[in-house]
């Protein structure tokens, strides 16, 4: 057993059951442990020594030009101009919007590239098919798109993904939009800005903003459309969460997307480990590996338009049919226990614990 290893059955309980077993979608099973503080060999402790000597700096330099240069695109695109209402350049149309898409989609790519993520194996599995789980979907034509892209949430790297292949606008804090220099770019992203610990009212305006880009989206193939994740937070890439239904709600068709990481020796998932911790064994790590699969795009029966849980339900169910995912029940809130469990938080553990029953 290695220091790495989390006493959770003592934090949480006697009686509780195994939390590898409990909280199976938020548990790290590569060479760095569960907190990324294993204990290694020699032979894994000079590859990571020449690695943060060598690749750290370099792609850290990479990673910063390309960033400042996306940045200063986005400033010229944007100059003498204002966001829209919500705060963000999803209006912009002609040469501005192209030159962002192209400058967005080229950073989004040679940043997984800086990453190590030298081969990206995508799949596509067709535009239009009846998902075997739902027979009484019908075909639908080309001129029907899909409004919104509905993903699996395992990495931050998704997020450079789907920049890259769709330069969608994602849903994102309200704090993104304040960050230096990542501040214009996601607002050219088109980002929907929301606070998630938030119960104000603004939430009902998000949700409706979110609704009129998907409809936008589908019916007018020069708008931006939206990526959602509809787990709310990253798993270990095995499991699927169940699904918000805020992708759902517009009654619109969606375009599923699986992601996958296949790894030896660090798993690029960002389930438990802390984020600086996590990007600098990434960055270390000399090569990165990416599998996207793109499933049919999925119409909602009449059933499903009327019922949000049940569309949601469904998607996911043939999202893990596809995708080969596991099934899981639990959440953000196991999630927060499962975190507090690793960090020897007794009482936070204890609380959430009380919070999840």
């Amino acid at each position: 057993m290695t220091s790495d290893t989390i006493a959770a059955p003592k934090l949480i309980g006697p009686n509780e059951p195994d939390p590898q077993e409990k909280y199976a979608p938020y548990v790290r099973h590569d060479s760095y442990g569960i907190m990324g503080r294993a204990h290694l060999s020699w032979t894994e402790k000079v590859l990571l020594g020449v690695a943060m000597l060598t690749l750290l700096p370099l792609r850290v330099a990479a990673a910063m030009t390309l960033v400042v240069l996306c940045y200063l695109t986005c400033r010229i695109c944007t100059a003498f101009l204002g966001p829209n209402e919500h705060g963000n350049y999803a209006h912009l149309e002609g040469w501005r919007r192209k030159v962002i898409m192209a400058s967005g989609r080229f950073t989004g790519r040679a940043l997984l590239f800086a990453f190590g993520f030298y081969w990206i194996d995508e799949t596509h599995r067709g535009h239009h098919h009846v998902p075997p789980l739902n027979s009484n979907h019908k075909a639908r034509s080309e001129e029907e798109r899909a409004g919104v892209i509905v993903s699996n949430h395992v990495s931050y790297t998704d997020v450079l993904y789907h920049m890259s292949s769709s330069f969608a606008s994602f849903v994102a804090k309200k704090s993104v939009a304040r960050l230096p220099l990542v501040g214009l770019i996601s607002k050219c992203l088109g980002c929907i800005y929301v606070e998630r610990e938030s119960k104000t009212p603004d939430l009902i305006g998000v949700s409706g903003v979110v609704n009129q880009r998907i409809q936008e989206a589908c019916k007018n193939k020069f708008s931006p459309m939206v990526i959602l994740f509809p787990e709310g937070t990253t798993t270990n890439g095995d499991f699927l969460l169940p699904f918000k239904t805020g992708a759902f709600v517009a009654r619109a068709p969606v375009h599923p997307v699986i992601i996958r990481y296949p790894y030896r020796r660090l798993s690029p998932a960002w389930d438990s480990i802390s984020g600086a911790r996590h990007l600098i064994l990434l960055l270390c790590q000399f090569v990165n590996h990416m599998e996207v699969i793109w499933l049919p795009v999925y119409y909602p029966s009449p059933q499903e338009k009327d019922d949000p849980k049940l569309y949601a339900e469904n998607v996911r169910r043939f999202m893990a049919h596809e995708g080969s995912l596991i099934l899981s029940d639990i959440g953000l809130a196991e999630k927060r226990a499962y975190l507090s469990a690793c960090n020897g938080d007794t009482r936070t553990t204890a609380n959430n614990h009380q919070k999840v029953n």
